[in-house]
């Protein structure tokens, strides 16, 4: 008994000195905090995305009037829902929240920050910083010279096309995607991709790909990406509340394929400037070309993961087809949604702890259809309600 008693004090020591290893930061604070969480941003240093000029959304005559229908509830309660937002024709038709979350509250966007290095690539472009999507990678970091004599782009960045070796896992603590949300090394995690493969061939999803974007738009640019962010979108989005973009250190890189902090309202803006083609308050903030070919999916590409025609993905955002209607929207591991929905002039944004795991034969998570079938039966609600004060007028 005493030798094994001894076996495993010498057991604990050595894992005790690998865990205390500078190498093994990241591995420290994954087995601390376990999985990620919606409101973990305070463990992390975070640097501001100002809201230079905030203005409230105004609110449709048949704001609040509406109710979330009750078949849809289970869904919206078991999977944990904080926020859930409507707007429709500009204007706040329905919000409700959950525990103590409120109007104000923050969450982490999850992926959703991905398609925010999107729209900021778009303004790097129309700021004539970065020439256009096909432009080679080398251009700014010469150590990222293509495979096979073909060069890597902004495109294939853009479109999870890079060919590289970075592995998506999100149950291991040793996985890259744990060392990228944990570590605090971002530029060695994306700098040590490797090209491995023909960029331009196949979709995979791979977080590095966007942090490697983030570094771009921060090269690109000469400002760090939080500050061009609240320069070119959120300030002139008009955000009510001031973001928080976590670091992985002080004074260090904002985890651009993450962990962009905001409030339901707030991240509808971004889903009411793609409804408005670029535009806010009669300005252009981004290109409308740009925006048509982000939020359109890819299909010279193959979606890896399934063998097929990829028909699901743009420039970092996400695509879907819901009853005839195509539907571009922003996506996040927890259940973080922004979908856009031209056909009805609405935005619509779900906040979580949790999404399905059950995927759609368009291969997206089955609880979107909960949450775009509530918002459409609220819009319908809110129509009745139009259409009865007009007649008492």
């Amino acid at each position: 008994m005493k030798r094994i008693g001894w076996a495993m004090l010498l057991v604990a020591c050595c894992i005790g000195g690998f865990l205390a290893l500078p190498s093994n930061y990241y591995l420290r604070r994954a087995l601390t905090h376990f999985l990620p969480k919606i409101d973990q941003y305070p463990i992390f240093e975070n640097r501001i995305v100002k809201a230079g000029d905030p203005a409230p959304w105004l609110q449709a005559e048949a704001y609040n009037t509406c109710s979330i229908p009750e078949k849809y509830l289970p869904v919206f309660n078991d999977l944990e829902t904080v926020a859930y937002v409507v707007i429709q024709d500009s204007m706040l038709l329905f919000e409700q929240y959950w525990e103590d979350y409120s109007p104000k509250s923050h969450s982490n966007s999850f992926s959703m920050a991905k398609s925010i290095v999107s729209l900021a690539v778009g303004c790097a472009i129309d700021d004539g910083v970065i020439r256009d999507v096909d432009q080679p990678v080398n251009d700014f970091f010469p150590e990222f010279d293509g495979y096979n004599g073909k060069p890597l782009t902004i495109r294939h960045l853009l479109t999870m096309s890079a060919g590289v070796d970075f592995q998506e896992a999100y149950s291991s603590p040793f996985s890259p995607t744990t060392q990228l949300y944990y570590g605090d090394d971002l530029h060695k995690i994306a700098f040590g991709m490797r090209e491995i493969a023909e960029p331009g061939v196949n979709f995979i999803y791979q977080s590095g790909v966007t942090q490697l974007l983030a570094f771009l738009v921060e090269k690109a640019t000469g400002e760090n990406i939080s500050s061009y962010v609240s320069r070119k979108l959120w300030t002139p989005l008009q955000a009510e509340e001031n973001a928080l973009w976590s670091l992985d250190k002080k004074e260090g890189m904002e985890k651009g394929y993450c962990c962009f902090n905001s409030n339901a309202r707030d991240f509808a803006r971004f889903g009411q400037l793609i409804l408005n083609n670029g535009s806010w308050d009669d300005r252009q903030l981004i290109s409308e070309s740009y925006l048509k070919e982000a939020t359109t999916p890819d299909t010279t590409l193959l979606f890896k993961e399934y063998n097929e025609t990829n028909r699901c993905y743009g420039f970092q955002f996400w695509h879907l087809n819901y009853k005839g209607m195509d539907i571009p929207y922003m996506r996040g591991i927890l259940g973080q949604y922004v979908f856009i929905i031209p056909d009805k002039n609405a935005v619509v944004v779900r906040l979580g702890h949790k999404r399905s795991k059950t995927r759609t034969a368009q291969h997206y998570p089955d609880d979107i259809d909960t949450w775009l079938a509530a918002a459409l039966d609220i819009m319908e609600q809110g129509k009745r309600f139009d259409r009865r004060t007009l007649r008492l007028r």
